[in-house]
């Protein structure tokens, strides 16, 4: 190989390409997967600490109602049904429906506003039902 072809770069190279609704929600629902899956392991050690009693838990506890708590928690929120919602178009595409462009980019960004309006409907219905506790 030559000098000349080292500086050229190889395809696929993300840097040549303009990011587009179909690759930002592949690599979105692969990040919303691994985080949904660290969520799992922060669950089932919280709820290990939960029944080992109030001093265990404490700790857990203050932080998730911290204020980056809170957001990480809203971001595992949107994570979920953002992750669920892909789910469902991936079922839809397996059935051979909505392949044409335009399917899939309106279906792409139905996605992203149910996740979202979902989102806010759980914080919503949560923050309700915590003032009426």
């Amino acid at each position: 190989m030559t000098g000349s072809n080292t500086a050229r770069p190889r395809s696929p190279n993300i840097r040549n390409y303009r990011p587009q609704l179909t690759s930002v929600l592949s690599i979105v629902n692969r990040i919303t997967g691994v985080a949904l899956s660290l969520g799992a392991i922060v669950l089932v050690a919280g709820l290990a600490a939960a029944a080992l009693g109030p001093q265990m838990y404490e700790p857990l506890r203050r932080t998730l109602i911290s204020p980056l708590g809170k957001l990480t928690l809203l971001f595992m929120t949107f994570a979920v049904f953002l992750h669920l919602c892909g789910g469902i178009r991936h079922l839809i595409w397996d059935l051979g429906i909505g392949f044409e462009l335009r399917s899939i980019y309106v279906s792409g960004w139905i996605i992203v506003v149910v996740s979202g309006l979902l989102t806010i409907a759980t914080w919503t219905a949560a923050i309700v039902l915590g003032a009426h506790s």
